[in-house]
């Protein structure tokens, strides 16, 4: 078993390892124990009841945070011709549209946070799934990262503004990021519901009763609580 710090420990301290926190008292406490000099990054992970062998119980979305994740998004955009042109315009990071930068792409060259592609320009990007896959960077039509030219600027300006995936491991669970620890507890807890909402919309049709069984909100190299996963949001202020 791993020894931790005297700062974790500390932090560890304050958490009650058999409470079930609310929303509020769990993300105001993960501020508190947040133990690192730098603007740590909070995160939601979700242990689920489904089967990610099964095609009916896949789970794998898009939602837009309405407060963003307290970073700088830089977006990648496999296109051609109209599409490189409005993905230009739109504020593309990057634009592959060549030979050359399709290569370094390849060669491991992957210094943005979202890829987003035309669909005409799927042939090409699928020869880079064994670099972009493992990172989480393939391109999706069920992401919302695969559009035409004339949805460009609107998938862009999303995923700079705080567009997350989330999508079921092979451990039937799901990570997210829903800001950072600076954020106001206010502003991270209607993050979290917009999460939520989006996670049951997304139900798979094979989801049987209460599929998210445990919810643990953490933050980098800080303790975990454990939250209420039937706590209903509506009313997140």
């Amino acid at each position: 078993m791993a020894k931790h710090g005297k700062k974790y420990t500390a932090a560890a301290a304050k958490v009650d390892i058999d409470k079930v926190y609310s929303a509020k008292e769990a993300i105001t406490l993960a501020k508190e124990t947040s133990i690192t000099k730098f603007d740590s990054t909070v995160e939601v992970h979700m242990r689920t009841s489904l089967d990610s062998r099964q095609a009916d119980q896949q789970l794998r979305d898009v939602v837009v945070l309405p407060h963003g994740l307290g970073k700088t998004v830089r977006v990648l955009v496999f296109a051609q011709g109209e599409g490189a042109v409005a993905a230009r315009a739109a504020g593309a990071d990057l634009v592959a549209d060549d030979d050359e930068t399709m290569k370094k792409i390849e060669g491991g060259m992957l210094d943005f946070d979202v890829a987003i592609s035309t669909p005409d320009a799927m042939g090409k990007v699928g020869r880079l799934g064994r670099v972009l896959g493992p990172r989480g960077l393939m391109p999706n039509p069920k992401a919302g990262t695969v559009v035409p030219a004339s949805d460009m600027e609107r998938a862009i300006r999303e995923a700079k503004a705080g567009r997350v995936e989330f999508r079921l491991d092979k451990t039937n669970n799901i990570h997210v990021s829903i800001g950072k620890v600076s954020f106001e507890v206010n502003k991270l807890i209607e993050n979290y519901a917009a999460l939520m909402d989006g996670v049951n919309k997304a139900r798979p049709s094979g989801a049987k009763g209460n599929f998210i069984k445990r919810i643990t909100v953490t933050t980098t190299m800080g303790p975990g609580m454990k939250m209420d996963p039937n706590e209903h949001m509506d009313g997140a202020e």
